[in-house]
């Protein structure tokens, strides 16, 4: 059983700048809430007993919100000294769990699924890492995975419009994941890490159709004040 999670929440946030200023992206108030609480409460439904905070910019108002416990979550931090973009964030992370794999998701976006699928498909997948793919009706902002019998090959961009599957951004990682694929000091995860070995790892695509949201732009933002309670009370 996987029972611990590592979140980034180290991110600028500049896109979201033009209406939350003053505290970090996942921080940002939905319906009156920081927007980190809605996936910290999932997970502890979920199971997940421990969860690694990757912080950085404004990590103070994160630190002081949660402390060390919260929600019957034992609350941990991997602290940024200097941005080091997602991969580094999640390597960060991963250096401050116990165990030998961990969820990881993004502190901007929620996926309101079920986790267990994707502890299933790595404890048979035979790769360091899986992810969780959600069917879009339009990938023109996301881009598109590439699937092949249930594994990830690689991304290519999407069209607006276009149906496919996306990354949701919600994965198990192997604790030494970075350790037996070196990457360098600051990188994209997607980008710099996922994209160009997808072919060599071949990770287990989990689809999960379930409600989505990110919070990475003022439209999205908005649309999350009503989304987000809503998925969260079933």
């Amino acid at each position: 059983m996987i029972d611990e999670a590592v979140i980034l929440c180290g991110g600028l946030g500049t896109r979201l700048r033009a209406v939350v200023s003053d505290v970090p992206k996942p921080m940002a108030p939905v319906a009156g809430r920081p927007f980190l609480e809605y996936p910290l409460s999932w997970l502890a439904r979920q199971g997940v007993r421990r969860v690694v905070l990757s912080v950085g910019y404004l990590r103070e108002v994160v630190i002081d919100h949660f402390g060390d416990r919260w929600g019957g979550l034992d609350i941990a931090y991997a602290i940024e000294e200097q941005p080091l973009g997602t991969g580094g964030g999640l390597r960060l992370g991963l250096g401050r769990v116990q165990g030998a794999a961990a969820y990881a998701l993004n502190g901007d976006s929620f996926l309101a699924a079920s986790l267990q699928p994707l502890a299933t498909a790595f404890a048979a997948g035979g790769s360091p890492l899986t992810l969780a793919v959600k069917p879009e009706l339009d990938v023109g902002r996301f881009g598109a995975c590439v699937v092949q019998e249930g594994r990830l090959v690689g991304f290519r961009e999407g069209r607006a419009g276009e149906a496919g599957l996306i990354n949701a951004g919600v994965y198990v990682l192997a604790r030494d994941l970075f350790e037996t694929h070196p990457a360098p000091e600051r990188f994209s995860f997607e980008q710099d890490f996922l994209a160009p070995r997808a072919g060599e790892l071949r990770p287990p695509a989990v689809v999960l159709d379930a409600p989505f949201i990110d919070i990475g732009v003022p439209e999205s933002f908005a649309l999350a004040q009503r989304f987000v309670p809503q998925v969260t009370r079933t």
